[in-house]
């Protein structure tokens, strides 16, 4: 990518708090972002930009750059339970940057299941720019960042920087207030009540195992971004929501990677308003192993989606504002899917109330009880959403306890929140990832602590707050539309 401007280059890692006591008048910054890294947001800017003023170099890290770097990327650890971490974070750091220096450990993943393929290409060239104690900042070639997916060890993540600044937009007031007002206005409804208990436990079962390959009736191996199989599981989930009354299309955003699945149900009011629930339905499995059947990351979140679109048909259900069911490809390489659909939706001045996504919603740790896991709002995502998702798991789900995550999430409501979208993420559990089987061939539903119930739990908690904030009538021969 090349930085236009005056070189030298520095890019500035900011904490998200800090960044809020910059004052408005330093513009050039906020057209200088390039995205959310964990706990900060990085900003590319020139010479005449830092020299501003005095104090913006020491706002946050900064990383001296030249004029041309081919691509940049965050490289960081995925945030797990301690038990689950196999060594400190500055040793799996250093072998993982060795290893991306030695050509001879690239994994080919169209290779046959259960199968390591060494691919000995030239030598890679990287160079570490930044380190610190929760990532590294990295340049890399075209090469090393096309070989990066299959070298990176699957509890780690790596992001590559946007080719041009992106927006920086807080979420408007309005749309908060447009929340408030729900939430002011949230009560038990009985019509809801019976709309999201059809939710059919059943068809969360055949839909979890159809994906995960457990099902003999599929041929899925992988849900891998690049993989061959992946197109057909978002052909399969695009045929599965059209029958349930949805209206489909398959969304190409960049070469190599499978499409977003967006459907649509149109509202019955002449309104823009547009209320989104997502999941994503690529996975990744045990590190140098095609095998990935992703029943809990995120075919857990996926079947959601299906079992909420089912309850929707069930009851011929007709919302008011318009709703999107949104099934992402590549969250797994830094949600690049959803970040291309978000930008799309802002560059068309899209309406969006509100994004959900549900990210891994089956395991839960024997034990413990059902859980809801929420975005917490100071780390990342909108107060008032986080809020009506807390109070309808009460009303509806009330055998799920409710908490937040601690840590900012990291899946594809990150990419509506930059856009300026209100968006929150639902999760199994209040606290760090406990599933043993993250990202592991291992991740199938058959197995000690998968959940179907919690599934169906939070379902119902995502469901009914579409059903409370979009609002809906019902069809002939059914009970009485609700008031909401």
């Amino acid at each position: 990518m090349r930085f236009t401007g005056l070189a030298p280059f520095t890019l500035l890692l900011v904490s998200r708090r800090d960044l809020e006591g910059v004052p408005p008048a330093y513009d050039c910054l906020r057209r200088s972002y390039f995205g959310t890294y964990g706990l900060r947001r990085a900003f590319v800017v020139d010479r005449a930009c830092l020299e501003s003023s005095f104090s913006l170099a020491h706002l946050g890290t900064a990383v001296r750059l030249q004029e041309e770097e081919e691509n940049l990327v965050w490289l960081q650890r995925r945030p797990v339970d301690p038990s689950l971490l196999p060594a400190p974070f500055e040793c799996e750091l250093d072998h993982i940057l060795a290893d991306l220096r030695n050509p001879e450990s690239d994994w080919d993943y169209t290779a046959g299941a259960d199968s390591q393929v060494s691919l000995s290409p030239p030598k890679a060239s990287l160079h570490v720019l930044h380190r610190s104690h929760d990532g590294a900042l990295l340049a890399l070639t075209d090469h090393a960042l096309r070989a990066l997916d299959a070298r990176v060890p699957t509890r780690w993540r790596y992001t590559a920087f946007s080719a041009s600044p992106l927006l920086l937009v807080p979420v408007p007031p309005e749309a908060r207030d447009r929340l408030r007002a729900a939430l002011t206005a949230l009560r038990f409804d009985h019509v809801v009540a019976s709309i999201v208990n059809g939710i059919s436990l059943h068809h969360l079962q055949k839909d979890v195992r159809y994906l995960s390959g457990e099902d003999p009736a599929s041929a899925l191996v992988t849900r891998h971004s690049f993989s061959e199989d992946a197109p057909r599981a978002a052909e399969w989930l695009k045929a599965r929501f059209e029958e349930a009354g949805a209206s489909c299309e398959l969304r190409d955003f960049q070469e190599g990677f499978a499409p977003n699945v967006i459907c649509r149900y149109d509202g019955s009011d002449d309104t823009t308003e547009t209320v989104i629930l997502g999941a994503h339905y690529d996975d990744r499995g045990s590190f140098g192993y095609v095998s990935a059947p992703g029943a809990n990351d995120d075919g857990s979140g996926t079947a959601a989606l299906l079992g909420i679109a089912r309850a929707i048909a069930r009851r011929n259900v007709v919302f008011r504002a318009n709703v999107l069911l949104c099934a992402f490809a590549g969250e797994e390489q830094g949600m690049v899917g959803s970040r291309a659909y978000a930008r799309e939706l802002r560059e068309q001045g899209a309406n969006i109330t509100l994004m959900v996504q549900a990210d891994m919603l089956a395991y839960r740790v024997p034990g413990e009880p059902l859980q809801l896991g929420l975005s917490d709002p100071a780390l990342l995502g909108t107060a008032e959403l986080t809020q009506i998702l807390a109070n309808v798991s009460a009303i509806y789900s009330p055998e799920l306890t409710v908490g937040y995550l601690p840590y900012p999430g990291g899946s594809d409501h990150e990419s509506f929140h930059e856009q300026g979208f209100p968006a929150a993420q639902v999760y199994e559990r209040a606290g760090y990832p406990k599933d043993p089987m993250y990202h592991n061939s291992g991740d199938v539903s058959a197995r000690e602590g998968y959940d179907f119930e919690q599934i169906k739990s939070i379902a119902k908690v995502e469901l009914a707050t579409v059903l409370h904030v979009a609002g809906f009538t019902l069809g002939q021969g059914e009970e009485p539309e609700t008031s909401t």
